[in-house]
């Protein structure tokens, strides 16, 4: 009999399940069931990206595309972070097409990481950093932000987390699960403690155009920090193209060359379909991204006008699209919260703590859902709270 446990690696027998997917799978099949709990819009992706995808497929182009992407999506791409961002990558040797804006974290770490190696996580943030820098031999070193900083990272707590072990530093704003953002006055604060050193900065963008009341701006954009940024971003969220499973990584080719090796041997190329709807996505959705945006916003205002109506208190959300109320005058953990009210009132959220240190005493609940839904949730939330009185 095989002893699976002398099999696996121990690196993934050691990296905890995602504490997200958990509620997306007790929510499958309850009747009648809400989830804020994914965060995945509810918007279909516009038809004129759907269109470009299927042309491509009618056309027969379902071939290999070059290792890096098609030339014309990384043009694309290009001009489109020149005219949103007022970045300029070159199409080749500084962007690579992914799969998804995942696979471009993962080449990041994997590309960067030695054995032993430290990178510097804020959080509460994505659940994936962490595993991933695990899974390249790097150690995750997490920094808490605070609710009375607006979740930002702050530049002393940066340098009190430096030491000369430290390769990489991950930026995650607009942030997943908090909301909060970094401007540009925020970003300076940190090039100044990165600037004299060799630490690289993974930048992760996927909900750049997701801000309200605020452009988003780059560690990119700052004076010498080009060359020490690596930018992940991707299609999912802008556009609604979460199933097309497409995202991209820039950066200087040194580093870009690298990951391309590995991507060759990873993955080889990201889906062509998916590829050819991309390039309209790029060139035509400027508008589609406003209009989602719009929505959006109104749907956080009202969410978090409701929490507080409730009594707990919520940090505004500037960016993405989730709010992150604090749920600790109920006495209840983050977990045991989302256990109950899940179970009682068929509503999943996301317990606060899935998202490392700091998010204890929060929960998670994402808007991109319909007003009817969130109102629903809301309701629900007001007997939820009232039985626990």
């Amino acid at each position: 009999m095989i002893d699976y446990e002398k099999v696996l690696c121990g690196r993934i027998r050691n990296v905890p399940p995602s504490g997200i997917r958990k509620y997306f799978d007790l929510l499958e099949g309850m009747e009648g069931g809400i989830s804020l709990g994914i965060g995945e819009p509810d918007f279909v992706t516009p038809w004129h990206i759907r269109d470009a995808g299927i042309y491509s497929l009618e056309k027969g182009f379902t071939k290999y595309t070059p290792n890096a992407g098609l030339s014309d999506l990384r043009k694309a791409i290009s001009r489109y972070l020149k005219r949103r961002f007022d970045l300029e990558y070159a199409p080749v040797g500084q962007i690579i097409v992914t799969v998804g804006g995942s696979e471009g974290l993962d080449l990041a770490f994997r590309c960067l990481i030695e054995p032993g190696d430290e990178v510097i996580i804020p959080t509460p943030s994505f659940v994936c950093y962490g595993p991933l820098v695990s899974m390249a031999h790097g150690v995750p070193v997490m920094v808490e932000t605070r609710a009375e900083d607006e979740f930002r990272l702050t530049p002393e707590e940066l340098k009190a987390a430096i030491t000369p072990k430290t390769k990489a530093v991950v930026l995650p704003f607009p942030c997943n699960p908090t909301g909060g953002i970094m401007g540009r006055e925020d970003l300076e604060a940190l090039a100044e403690v990165l600037r004299d050193t060799n630490i690289m900065v993974i930048s992760d963008e996927i909900y750049g155009e997701l801000t309200y009341g605020q452009h988003h701006v780059s560690m990119a954009n700052l004076p010498d920090m080009y060359e020490r940024t690596i930018v992940v971003n991707g299609f999912s969220k802008a556009y609604s193209m979460t199933g097309w499973r497409l995202g991209y990584v820039c950066g200087p080719k040194p580093l870009l060359s690298a990951m391309t090796k590995l991507h060759q041997y990873g993955i080889m190329s990201a889906p062509t379909a998916s590829q050819y709807a991309a390039i309209e996505a790029m060139e035509k959705g400027d508008e589609d991204i406003e209009a989602m945006k719009e929505e959006y916003d109104g749907r956080r205002r009202f969410l978090v006008d409701g929490f507080r109506r409730l009594g707990l208190e919520c940090f505004e959300p500037r960016g993405a699209f989730y709010t992150f109320p604090c749920i600790k005058s109920t006495g209840l953990t983050s977990e045991e919260f989302c256990d109950r009210f899940l179970q009682e009132e068929h509503v999943a959220v996301i317990p606060g703590s899935a998202f490392g240190p700091g998010g204890e005493g929060f929960v998670r609940a994402c808007y991109a859902a319909s007003m009817k839904d969130l109102a629903e949730a809301l309701e629900r939330l007001e007997r939820f709270l009232g039985r626990l009185k």
